[in-house]
């Protein structure tokens, strides 16, 4: 998705509504900018190390 169509979806949202982004490893700086609330997830456990595949749309 372009950044461009994120960042307008984050101008464009009604008040009041809560938006939640998620992605790859790193958020494009501009998203971070005009976002509200930054968190950052570290991988601490993954069924990836018990030989599990990924999952279709999910990890691939």
């Amino acid at each position: 998705i372009p950044v461009e169509a994120i960042l307008e979806l984050i101008k464009n949202k009604p008040d009041g509504m809560e938006l939640i982004l998620t992605g790859g490893p790193k958020a494009h700086d501009r998203v971070i900018e005009e976002a509200d609330l930054v968190t950052q997830m570290v991988e601490v456990k993954h069924y990836y190390q018990q030989g599990v595949p990924a999952r279709e749309g999910i990890e691939k």
